[in-house]
């Protein structure tokens, strides 16, 4: 033993360096990721509504629902997908913790990953937060009305949905973030 330590002592190339260990709070960022992808997709999902207008004279029925957007729908399936993405990787992320020899090659697919979710996550929020915006503010130019003033419940759920996204957003840069760092500290300097 004392040879072998001596021999070490006396090699020309350090041991790797250890890094900064964060995947504790990687996990739960990504659970955190799940949950809010989840709050989003259950707020979107029971934004319907109907009201009663006057039609030449008679109540009708006018319902407004996500599912009459493409924007809205899109929303959604991006919101799955985040979903199921925080699960899986969150479930992935513990089994590293558990087998640490793979902590940097899991490190790298994790950034390319979260990269992508980010890139979906953010342009289904842009597209569905503009939406709700025309319904929120309408637009004169082209005399799209605005329709929040009817559809208050709607628009509540909508806003909470996309506000709830936003959130998303963030845990994921935050996650893109820590990868690269825990990269970034394995480097030697």
């Amino acid at each position: 033993m004392a040879s072998t330590e001596a021999e070490y002592k006396s090699s020309s190339t350090p041991p790797p360096p250890a890094g900064v260990d964060y995947f504790k709070f990687d996990v739960i960022l990504r659970f955190l990721l799940l949950g809010a992808s989840v709050a989003a997709i259950a707020v979107i999902v029971t934004s319907d509504q109907t009201v009663i207008v006057n039609f030449l004279g008679m109540p009708v029925p006018q319902p407004a629902k996500f599912k009459y957007s493409p924007a809205f729908i899109y929303f959604l399936a991006a919101f799955c997908v985040s979903g199921l993405y925080g699960l899986i990787s969150a479930l992935a992320s513990i089994s590293v913790i558990q087998k640490p020899e793979f902590k940097l090659k899991f490190l790298l697919h994790f950034i390319f990953w979260d990269a992508l979710i980010l890139g979906i996550i953010a342009s289904a929020t842009g597209s569905a937060g503009s939406v709700a915006y025309l319904g929120l503010k309408g637009n004169s130019h082209v005399h799209w009305t605005k329709i929040c003033n009817v559809y208050g419940k709607f628009c509540r759920h909508i806003a909470g949905s996309v506000a709830v996204a936003l959130f998303s957003s963030i845990v994921t840069v935050m996650l893109i973030w820590l990868s690269a760092y825990t990269i970034h500290s394995r480097v030697p300097k």
